[in-house]
């Protein structure tokens, strides 16, 4: 298994959690509670990263780290959103500074 493939091991099972719609599953129920809700809990868990990054705390930091990345696949499929879209813009970002990329972006 590659370094990523956990990713799309993460993304399946919270489309089958989605499918199976059980009432007892964490992921239901916040997709149940809409896509506002999905992205106050990423934000919450994105800060709680932050916090822990500049604490200095690396288990923390790591076991925050890991729920930002299951709240964010849970935004994105509350937001109608393939993580392979995700994917296919970095792609198409390779090799671009991110400075020229953002000004890119400004209308």
């Amino acid at each position: 298994m590659g370094q990523f493939d956990q990713l799309e091991v993460l993304a399946q099972q919270i489309l089958t959690r989605k499918r199976e719609a059980k009432e007892d599953s964490y992921t239901v129920q916040l997709l149940n509670r809409g896509l506002p809700k999905c992205a106050q809990k990423f934000g919450e868990e994105a800060f709680e990263l932050g916090l822990a990054a500049v604490q200095g705390d690396r288990q923390a930091t790591t076991e925050e780290a890991a729920d930002v990345l299951y709240h964010l696949l849970v935004l994105l499929e509350a937001a109608g959103i393939a993580p392979d879209d995700v994917m296919q813009e970095l792609k198409r970002r390779g090799g671009m500074s991110g400075l020229a990329e953002k000004a890119s972006r400004k209308t």
